[in-house]
């Protein structure tokens, strides 16, 4: 499988919505939609769980796709990924690798020491 990296440097190709989205799995679209409506404490239902990639467009997202922040500042700033901005690592992604998953900043490091050379 091609490995999607989202803009905040979370890896699309392993997040359960997108996983259940490509191989149109009923049964991992009910269990990602159980799990997270316990861990974000949000009422989800199996057939929210829909996700191409964060670099998708249109419908092809997550729901949250649509309201992050993040994925909104890459798109207005035309980057493949947060490590390839100019303003790497600003305030909103700090806040997230601290909310969220830490693995996010190792791998935007990474592509940040690529990117620059």
């Amino acid at each position: 499988m091609e490995e999607i990296v989202a803009y905040c440097g979370l890896l699309c190709h392993e997040c359960g919505a997108y996983l259940a989205t490509v191989n149109n799995d009923d049964k991992k679209r009910a269990l990602v939609a159980e799990q997270w409506s316990k861990e974000y404490k949000v009422d989800l239902k199996p057939e929210d769980i829909h996700c191409t990639g964060c670099p998708s467009e249109g419908e092809n997202v997550f729901s949250y796709c649509h309201v992050c922040e993040i994925r909104k500042c890459a798109k207005e700033n035309e980057v493949l990924t947060c490590g390839h901005c100019y303003d790497y690592p600003c305030e909103k992604l700090e806040k997230s690798f601290q909310r969220n998953v830490p693995d996010c900043k190792i791998r935007l490091d990474e592509i940040r020491k690529k990117f620059r050379g």
